[in-house]
């Protein structure tokens, strides 16, 4: 598999630390509200990677953050804490809100087919091993104390901006413009690794440490969490392109600084989804969940077969038009689907060359950077295929195991509501003529079929039984 790096901005071919097994980290959601569909984009394409990797025989193991503590509004560690915020507003305790909201958030990636991840680890589960690595930092000089809180030292490094090619007088201060200066820090591109009542005496989660009461800063989490559960040498960290910086820069900072080597060879970034007024944020215009498309009659996963339809590297647009676009084409892909069942004979065989060969197609698409719109064309292609339909049911089944488009499932939900759309009065008349042909008495039998015609419907007899079939 060859796949793009953010770190080195090359496609690389994929070759993990330790051969046949792939650790891998994802950055979890902030659990302080639903994640919006924008979220939701990065995980399913971190879910097709994670797919692709074991269905291409790799040993994967998929670690999770949530974040239930120390994320700020602001990049440049200031502001409310975003638990803090929801807690505020849903008059609630900051673990009343994280529970609430995790559990939202896996039963949007339930209905969106993405899997649960092997280990998912709130930050508040891992306090002593922040303040493990945060100590040792300060004792290798990385990190310092100033105004109650520790900061980490970015001076102390030969390269801090590893995902740029900027230099730091580029740089507004705390990344954004209007973020107010923090006077503590040494240099303005430094990070807190561990707050104390100095800087929010109101936050409802603290701890014992030693530097008095306090919390965990945000970039700390994800470093930690990912040494305990997956070692000290990572193949592969995913996330949103808006993590790359600070977030993801801080992690290999600080990891980096604490292990004393290189940390993660693979980072996969992916793109914003975009509104046509921007990025997409909770705070901006409508705020688009799994459950508000769910209300305007859409199934999840026409929202995940639209993000499939284009490559995680390119910015995606959202608009209500693009999406009834995917749900016409998703609609028509399990027809022909349902289809294929319907005309399968029973004495069908998969054809194992034309089976390896569509096989190949797929997966040369997905060893290309995971060009899921490449794969989804490879889908299209077996259903054109001069071969059997057993062969091409076969084909989608193995696909669907990367693309989790859910294909087989629908079909056979479309056949079976499209039985039950027959009257009542057409499904007795073809019971009565069943009947008839079974006594032999064709006469009657072809004149049931005429009454069945003009009722709008036809009858016929295949070899899987008998099939009515709207005029």
């Amino acid at each position: 598999m060859n796949i793009y790096n953010t770190l080195t901005h090359k496609i690389e071919k994929f070759v993990p630390n330790e051969p046949g097994k792939v650790s891998m980290y994802t950055c979890g959601p902030t659990v302080y509200h639903y994640a919006h569909i924008g979220n939701l984009r990065s995980y399913i394409m971190e879910d097709v990677l994670e797919k692709y990797l074991r269905y291409d025989g790799y040993d994967v193991k998929r670690v999770m953050n949530i974040t239930d503590v120390g994320h700020l509004t602001s990049d440049g560690d200031t502001g409310d804490d975003k638990m803090l915020k929801g807690a505020k507003r849903e008059h609630k305790t900051v673990m009343e809100i994280a529970k609430f909201y995790t559990d939202a958030f896996f039963e949007d990636c339930k209905k969106l087919n993405i899997k649960r991840p092997d280990v998912v680890e709130p930050a508040t589960g891992c306090i002593s091993d922040f303040i493990k690595v945060i100590s040792a930092l300060m004792d290798k000089g990385y990190a310092y104390e100033a105004g109650g809180n520790i900061y980490f030292d970015t001076s102390k490094l030969k390269e801090y901006y590893v995902f740029h090619n900027f230099n730091e007088e580029d740089l507004e201060v705390g990344v954004r413009e209007g973020v107010e200066e923090d006077t503590n820090k040494r240099n303005k591109a430094d990070f807190v690794l561990w707050f104390t009542k100095s800087k929010f005496d109101d936050q409802e989660l603290k701890w014992d440490s030693p530097w008095g009461v306090g919390y965990p800063g945000w970039h700390i989490e994800c470093s930690c969490i990912s040494m305990k559960h997956l070692g000290e040498r990572l193949d592969i960290h995913c996330g949103g392109i808006d993590n790359a910086f600070p977030h993801h820069t801080n992690e290999i900072a600080q990891s980096e600084a604490y292990l004393g080597h290189k940390w993660c060879n693979y980072w996969f970034h992916i793109l914003h989804l975009n509104t046509n007024s921007g990025k997409m944020s909770k705070s901006k215009g409508e705020f688009l969940t799994v459950s508000l498309l769910e209300s305007k009659g859409y199934d999840p996963l026409v929202y995940r077969f639209f993000c499939l339809q284009s490559h995680y590297r390119k910015s995606l647009v959202f608009t209500y038009e693009n999406l009834d676009n995917a749900k016409t084409a998703y609609n028509k892909l399990t027809a022909r689907i349902a289809q294929l069942m319907a005309d399968k004979k029973p004495d069908e065989v998969v054809e194992l060359a034309d089976f390896e060969k569509f096989k190949s197609s797929f997966k040369a698409a997905l060893d290309d950077d995971i060009n899921t719109s490449n794969a989804i064309t490879v889908l299209y292609d077996v259903l054109k295929a001069d071969t059997n339909n057993e062969t091409k049911l076969a084909l989608i089944e193995d696909f669907d195991k990367v693309l989790s488009l859910g294909l087989i499932e629908a079909a056979k939900k479309l056949s079976a509501d499209s039985e039950e759309d027959i009257p009542e009065e057409v499904k007795v008349l073809v019971e009565e003529r069943k009947a008839a042909r079974k006594a032999k008495d064709f006469a009657k039998a072809d004149e049931l079929r005429d009454k069945i015609g003009e009722l709008g419907y036809i009858v016929e007899e295949t070899r899987q039984g008998t099939k009515i079939k709207k005029k």
